[in-house]
Formats: C-alpha cells, sequence, structure tokens
C-alpha cells in the first residue's frame, strides 16, 4: 500500500486478503431462512463472531501491526479499543514481540478485557480508563506520543480499512450477487472497507451502516457531512460507542448509501433472535444489522442482503439477562 492516505482501494484489499488468508478463519456466510420471510429477501449473516479472537477486528489489526517496519516495532505500539480491536493487536504484538500499551474504556466487557491480557501476555500493558471511549482514545494519543509510540488505529487506518473490507471480500466468493449490505457502523473502518469491496464487486450494490439511537454520530453528521458532536448513553452495543473523524467520513460519502438508526430494545430482541434462531451468541454491535431487518427500519425488497455480525464477544451475565427480560422476538 503505497502511502499512508485513508483512501485504500480494491487492489489494497486483495492485498490484505492475501496477507491474512491463511492467518484468519474464512468465516461462514450463512443463510437465514426465517429472517429472509420476515424481512421480504434472501438475507446472509457473515459470521464473525466465529472469527479468531471472537470479531473481525483481528483482520486489521494483524493486518497493520504486520505492516510496522523495523523501528516502528522496536519503539512499541499505543491503541484504543472497545475490547475486539486490542485482541488482535494483542495477538499479534505477542507474535511479533512488539510491546503494546493497550487503552479500553472503563465499560469494557470484563470478557475482552480477561481476553486482551491474555492473548497479548507480557507483551501487553491493559489501561483502564475512567471515562468513555473516546476519553480512552485522548489518553491512548496522549501516551503514544508522550513516550513516542506508533499509534494503531483501530478504524482511521489504511490498512485496517483494507483488512476489515477482506471479510466483504470473502462475502463475495461464497455468494457473488449480495446487492444490499448491512454493516455495524462504529468507528467506520469497517463500513469503509465493506463499501470498498462491495461497490469493486458490484457497483449497483448498496451500503448501509447500523447505529443505535443512543451512539449515533452517523446519523447526525450524515446529512451533510460534516462530523457534529452528540451526547452518548448507555448501550448494549459497546463497540461501536464512540465518535468519528471527518476523514472517516468523507471517505465513508464516497461509497455509503446511508445510515439507519436502531434503539437499544431493537439491538436486544436481535441478540434473542439469533440465539434463538441460529444458535448464535452474538455481541450487541454484532447484532445491529439484524435489528435494523427486524424493526423494518431496513427493508431488502426482493434483494439479496448480507449482513455482518462482527461479534460475539458479550459478557455472560449481559446475554442471560437480554435472553431472560425480552424472552421470545
Amino acid at each position: 500500500m503505497e502511502g499512508q492516505a485513508l483512501n485504500p482501494t480494491i487492489k489494497d484489499v486483495v492485498q490484505a486478503y492475501r496477507f491474512l488468508r491463511n492467518k484468519v478463519r474464512h468465516t461462514p456466510l450463512e443463510y437465514s431462512d426465517k429472517l429472509s420471510e420476515m424481512a421480504g429477501g434472501s438475507v446472509y449473516l457473515k459470521l464473525e463472531n466465529q472469527q479468531m479472537c471472537g470479531a473481525f477486528k483481528v483482520r486489521g489489526a494483524l493486518y497493520k501491526m504486520n505492516s510496522l517496519n523495523d523501528e516502528e516495532r522496536n519503539r512499541g505500539v499505543a491503541t484504543c479499543s472497545s475490547g475486539n480491536h486490542a485482541q488482535g493487536v494483542a495477538v499479534a504484538a505477542r507474535e511479533l514481540g512488539v510491546m503494546a500499551e493497550i487503552f479500553v474504556p472503563h465499560d469494557c466487557p470484563e470478557t475482552k478485557k480477561e481476553a486482551i491480557t491474555r492473548r497479548g501476555g507480557s507483551y501487553v500493558q491493559l489501561h483502564v480508563v475512567d471515562g468513555n471511549y473516546d476519553a480512552a482514545e485522548k489518553a491512548a494519543h496522549l501516551y503514544a506520543e508522550e513516550k513516542g509510540k506508533t499509534y494503531v488505529s483501530s478504524f482511521e487506518d489504511p490498512f485496517v480499512i483494507a483488512g476489515q473490507g477482506t471479510l466483504a471480500f470473502e462475502m463475495f466468493l461464497d455468494e457473488p450477487d449480495l446487492d444490499l449490505m448491512l454493516v455495524p457502523a462504529g468507528g467506520g473502518g469497517l463500513l469503509n472497507g465493506v463499501a470498498i469491496a462491495t461497490k469493486a464487486l458490484n457497483p449497483d450494490a448498496e451500503i448501509y451502516g447500523v447505529q443505535s439511537e443512543t451512539s449515533n454520530p452517523w446519523v447526525v453528521s450524515w446529512e451533510d457531512g460534516i462530523v457534529k458532536q452528540v451526547e452518548y448513553g448507555k448501550t448494549v452495543a459497546d463497540g461501536l460507542s464512540g465518535g468519528i473523524t471527518q476523514e472517516v467520513l468523507s471517505l465513508a460519502k464516497k461509497r455509503v448509501s446511508g445510515i439507519c438508526e436502531i434503539t437499544e430494545e431493537d439491538i436486544e430482541k436481535a441478540i434473542v433472535f439469533l440465539h434463538q434462531e441460529h444458535h448464535l451468541i452474538v455481541e450487541g454491535a454484532g447484532a445491529v444489522g439484524v435489528a435494523a431487518l427486524l424493526s423494518g427500519k431496513m427493508k431488502p425488497r426482493g434483494r439479496k442482503t448480507g449482513v455482518v455480525i462482527s461479534g460475539g464477544n458479550i459478557d455472560s451475565p449481559v446475554l442471560w439477562k437480554i435472553l431472560n427480560e425480552r424472552g421470545t422476538v
């Protein structure tokens, strides 16, 4: 990949795929009979909850970490994560012998914090910040600047975006006729990676990002394409919480068709649906595309729809609470 401008192409995604294909899982693309019937179009679920580390983030993290030169590796890295990106960085840090300082917000699920330290071992130092994702990200940037570490972004990096795009490349290998993609919005690395691969392979396809109303910078910023600040509420989709940058938003405006906003109740119902109908354990962030379909806020209208189930790292008590309270969908 030439340079560091935030403008990766399908060539970059293919190069990332070539590097990662023997290092991460080609996860299943599973047809959902019931969801297809309910939504009015063929629906396929990309099961990244079955990926190494339980989420798609390992793709971009591994690819970025392996792109570092010797000097950068010797200095070590710093990163911020809601939990899944950090696991990928931890895996790579251990494999490459690179020291990684990892910052997470205070509400990072225990299952993710435990996995970060276990996967990274002595090569990882975990910092839990008393604040939300944006506070943790600010602390990580300051630390990297003060200590001379390379900052490894979880979304605003061409290598990370190309790495995340490989899951969409896999989806088209398995089902070449997809023409609608529903993607967790989050910081925008996954959304842009999927959009780059999708538009290259099917220029007529539409891509929609999905996010909760309790953390909706994409929703309020989309129409005029200028990033706006929002107030963040509590969300079961912890992996999607946090702000976005202008560069990531501007990149998405080139290919993404729009943003779908859903409720916390929608997300919890989708978690229950995936557990009952597909016997899957899916975290809140991973369930938002299904939530958009179940709630009727996105309608396939006969289109062949790909839904990215981005991760499965949900704390057991949270899952049991949702299953008990929501019962059936």
